[in-house]
């Protein structure tokens, strides 16, 4: 009996304390909320930031929020403010391919689409190559910023002929056209010769409702049209124009004739052939003599 008194002592004892406890703890934090704000301890304010900064990071971070977010670019204008008209062709001896790719360091790989603004048509250059190296430095040296100037996203392609056999310029327009819109969706095909550099950048490679030619006159004619209904050289058109007419014929091996073939193809489709004036549409033409391997097609 003496035993279950004193353990009941104990318990009420232990319940008193307890008690007594809470209504000092209750105590101190009510005269504290009246008395003034509580202050946050140094850990418990640094919890607090973190906390916050932890809920907020995402919206902070977020690429909508950062300065690197790309704005929309505005469309370039009709007509280029760095177009320069005329240029004096300077054809450097000692000229190498490094030496173009240095001067373009924003091109990568044969491609370039200007900063400032959306360019107006993305174009693709397509180039038959065999055997003439110092031509294509050439060209490549003034088409890189003769585009540029006009404000125009290209992409060069240098569809190469390998092997000894005739060469066949139209066919490998053809494959470069195949190659070229499997890498992008092209507005405009610009089909040029090695050896034709423009002079004059308001002959713009851009394509327009009907077929382009762009060679109007040359140095080595006098600058006249080579001839009437003469569409080679450096033609433009558009991909739906390039599909009506089937591209290219295959079938002309050796120089000549391709190009005649493509002009039947677009008047049979009622296209008309449109030129830029003759004082815009100049070229200097190379001089180099016939290669070995593309004489003169006998059925042209």
């Amino acid at each position: 009996m003496g035993f279950h008194t004193t353990f009941y002592l104990s318990y009420k004892l232990r319940l008193l304390l307890l008690f007594t406890l809470c209504l000092t703890v209750v105590g101190w934090a009510t005269s504290s909320y009246f008395m003034g704000p509580i202050q946050e301890t140094p850990k418990a304010k640094d919890f607090i930031t973190n906390f916050k900064e932890a809920m907020f990071w995402g919206k902070k971070n977020t690429p909508s929020n950062k300065a690197s977010v790309k704005t929309v670019l505005e469309s370039c204008p009709p007509v280029s403010p760095h177009l320069r008209g005329q240029d004096k062709l300077i054809f450097k001896p000692d000229l190498t391919l490094e030496d173009v790719q240095a001067e373009n360091p924003k091109v990568h790989r044969g491609r370039y689409r200007p900063e400032e603004c959306k360019a107006s048509q993305r174009v693709a250059i397509l180039i038959p190559h065999r055997n003439r190296e110092r031509h294509l430095t050439y060209l490549l040296e003034h088409l890189h910023p003769f585009l540029q100037r006009q404000q125009l996203e290209y992409g060069i392609y240098v569809i190469h002929q390998a092997g000894s056999k005739k060469f066949n310029r139209a066919k490998l327009l053809n494959v470069g056209y195949l190659e070229a819109i499997k890498d992008e969706i092209w507005d405009c095909f610009i089909f040029h010769d090695v050896d034709l550099v423009p002079e004059n950048d308001w002959n713009l490679y851009k394509c327009e409702a009907q077929p382009k030619h762009l060679v109007v006159g040359r140095n080595s004619t006098g600058y006249r049209l080579r001839y009437s209904g003469y569409f080679g050289g450096v033609t433009a058109l558009r991909r739906e124009q390039f599909f009506k007419v089937n591209g290219f014929s295959n079938n002309y091996w050796g120089w000549g004739g391709e190009d005649d073939d493509l002009r039947l193809r677009v008047e049979l489709h009622r296209m008309k052939i449109i030129r830029p004036m003759p004082n815009v549409g100049k070229y200097t033409m190379i001089f180099h003599t016939r290669d070995q391997g593309n004489e003169v097609n006998a059925k042209r």
